[in-house]
């Protein structure tokens, strides 16, 4: 890239030979002989470059960059001789240090650069970097080898999305991989995931962060930063993710996790944290934003206090020009240099807020994502919600681009599935696609259906425990989720009792047929797929232990579930009916049709907990098909009739979530039939498929 900078003689400064250096390249930028350090600052006086040799605390060089290096609010140096290997940085600069006015300068603290593509400071998990424990930046340069990478195209509402944890998803000894907690240990674990059926996974905050950050200790545990939240530098792979402590290796390893799973057809998400940074409120520590330009990067009320719409000390200020840019540049480069599929934003209704908090009606940043260019093949998922009171499940700006975390999907059929009462109605809604809050053009391409994630119970808790059992948190049980959606199914936490494992068995596979036979995107918690258990923790953000970490030893004591998930996953997957709507229906059967007791009777109550919804339409081959789920979420025995297909067709029972499944189970001898009425036991769903005529059933 040229620029007039190029041509001009160079300048001495602190021993070095510089010049004016490329002003559009943000970061530390390996060029042929030189390393190019651009950053912006609106109200700083002086910008320095500070220089460290490899793993040592104190700088070899401080290299302030002249006025004259200097246009608008950028500074731009290039700097000659530096072997990039062997070099670390930050910067530090100079002006007025008046926190009531939002100003927080310090010539003398090192300040890391937020556009830094590597840091180093606390590499190994859980150890504390040295010296005063300040990150510093380094040079990368990519040299991965992608081979013949091509994004894979799957439709939104054909994906099977898998939340994981990448320290928590094979940190237990029981993974049985040689590299636990890292990117290396979830690339062993691809060939599991591939033949359970995912086809997308959506990793918790990759990007670097302290881990020990608001560390403490109660009873005897430590507690930290464990889920990554808090992000220290955006632009940079977590370090400790890594198998190895070498050279930029936790990018190439990332770079290989992501490339192994195109090559299985698995798509990547990052959950990425842009609503708050790991600087905090007015108590917090000055390393990054704070010192660049505080009152540009973050929301401050009038006398320089943090506002909080995030619940955790500070909110960026997301739709300020120069914010947006950073924002913007950030995604831009993980999907360029780390070829990621899309992103979730955490808290994302903070993206929407304006300068001064308010809720903005068409948010320029929300635009900007979504009509960019080079994000244009990304997913984009919102967490639409934050923790100031603003919750827009329904209602986010999409500009047909943006889908949602349903919580509403997650929130109705809970409480549906356990027995309440005036939840029939809704559940249907969420089933078929929330078109109560979805319009027709986006109804199955704007809807995350989940009923767990790393907020909240694991599915094993939810149908284990009755409330919360977060004491190990330090809290005092004062923390996490108290909506009580959750039902212990007669006994609070583990148990051997036959009766209520049974039943506990029965609503987790209720829970996911229903979940796998709904129409929208699929989400499901990793570790959900064999009764994983936080034992009854449903907020383990501080939780690097036995709490978090996944238990493999359940797969063998839960296979039916595993099976059973895989299996559902499957059988969406061959009917493309579950998965898009066409209005063209099949059979003479519209498009979606509601059912209860009685076929073709949508109408529901208060006291209704019995549902049926039947999807109908063309096959890949353009062969008639249809679906039906029948639901009985109440303690008693009840009928349900199924919509009569045409001559030559017959329901076949798939799924039959009252008995223990296997697969190769024949399910419609185990269930009573008269003509196309079924009895459905208590606390139980059948799925069925239309089928040619092979006999008849009793």
């Amino acid at each position: 890239m040229k620029n007039s900078s190029t041509y001009k003689a160079t300048d001495i400064i602190a021993g070095f030979e510089c010049r004016p250096g490329i002003y559009t390249l943000n970061g530390a930028s390996a060029m042929l002989h030189a390393v190019n350090f651009t950053i912006h600052s609106s109200n700083a006086t002086g910008c320095s470059v500070v220089l460290f040799r490899r793993g040592e605390t104190e700088p070899f060089a401080i290299i302030p960059i002249p006025d004259s290096y200097r246009i608008g609010d950028t500074w731009s140096i290039m700097i000659y001789g530096l072997d990039i290997y062997e070099i670390e940085y930050c910067y530090r600069f100079s002006g007025e240090y008046a926190p009531e006015k939002g100003l927080l300068f310090d010539d003398r603290k090192n300040i890391l650069d937020p556009y830094a593509r590597a840091v180093t400071g606390q590499s190994v998990w859980g150890k504390k970097a040295p010296g005063d424990g300040s990150y510093h930046g380094r040079v990368t340069t990519d040299k991965f080898d992608w081979g013949n990478f091509v994004s894979h195209n799957i439709p939104f509402s054909d994906l099977v999305i898998y939340e994981l944890h990448v320290r928590g998803f094979t940190n237990s000894l029981t993974s049985g991989v040689q590299h636990p907690g890292t990117f290396d240990g979830v690339i062993e674990k691809i060939p599991y995931l591939k033949k359970l059926g995912v086809n997308a996974i959506e990793l918790m905050p990759v990007f670097e962060f302290d881990e020990l950050y608001e560390e403490r200790h109660h009873e005897g545990n430590l507690l930290m930063n464990y889920w990554g939240y808090n992000t220290t530098c955006f632009f940079a792979p977590n370090t400790s993710y890594a198998s190895k402590v070498e050279y930029n290796h936790e990018g190439d390893e990332l770079k290989n996790l992501i490339r192994t799973c195109n090559e299985n057809g698995i798509l990547v998400f990052l959950d990425v944290v842009f609503n708050h940074t790991s600087e905090g409120n007015e108590d917090g520590t000055i390393f990054s934003f704070k010192g660049i330009d505080n009152s540009v990067y973050y929301m401050l009320t009038p006398n320089g206090k943090y506002v909080n719409f995030s619940g955790c000390g500070n909110t960026m200020n997301c739709n300020h020009p120069i914010v947006q840019q950073f924002i913007i540049d950030c995604l831009r480069y993980w999907v360029i240099e780390y070829r990621v599929d899309g992103f979730r934003f955490d808290l994302a209704s903070i993206l929407g807020r304006s300068e001064d908090g308010t809720p903005m009606e068409n948010p320029p940043l929300l635009k900007t994502i979504a009509y960019d260019p080079i994000l244009s093949g990304c997913k984009l998922i919102a967490e639409a919600w934050d923790a100031g009171g603003l919750y827009q499940v329904g209602s986010f700006p999409s500009w047909n681009r943006w889908a949602e975390w349903n919580g509403r999907f997650r929130d109705d059929l809970r409480c549906f599935l356990k027995g309440d009462n005036g939840m029939a109605w809704a559940a249907i809604q969420r089933i078929t696609g929330s078109a109560d809050l979805y319009p027709p053009e986006r109804c199955h391409n704007a809807s995350v259906n989940f009923l767990t994630c790393h907020d909240g119970f694991t599915m094993y808790d939810l149908y284990s425990y009755n409330t919360k059992h977060n004491e190990a948190n330090g809290w005092s049980n004062t923390d996490g989720d108290n909506s009580v959606t959750s039902w212990n199914c007669g006994f609070e936490g583990d148990t051997d009792d036959r009766e209520v494992m049974g039943l506990r068995m029965r609503m987790i596979k209720n829970a996911f047929a229903t979940l796998l036979f709904s129409r929208g995107a699929v989400m499901f918690y990793a570790g959900d797929e064999f009764c994983n258990t936080q034992f009854g923790n449903n907020n383990a953000y501080c939780q690097d232990n036995e709490v978090s970490w996944l238990d493999w030893s359940r797969l063998k004591k839960f296979r039916e579930i595993h099976d059973f998930v895989r299996d559902m996953i499957a059988f969406r997957k061959r009917h493309e009916v579950i998965r898009h709507a066409t209005n063209e229906g099949a059979f003479g059967f519209p498009d979606t049709s509601i059912h209860n007791t009685t076929a073709w009777n949508k109408k529901t109550n208060d006291h209704d907990h019995v549902i049926g919804v039947m999807f109908a339409g063309k096959d890949k081959k353009g062969n008639d098909d249809a679906v039906f789920i029948g639901i009985n979420a109440y303690w008693d025995d009840c009928s349900i009739e199924l919509p009569a297909l045409p001559e030559g067709y017959d329901w076949n029972i798939d799924f039959y979530t009252f008995v223990p499944y296997k697969k190769g189970t024949d399910f419609n001898a185990l269930i009573y039939r008269n003509g196309n009425t079924y009895s459905l036991r208590p606390r139980s769903v059948i799925i069925a498929s239309a089928i040619k005529k092979l006999g008849l059933y009793r």
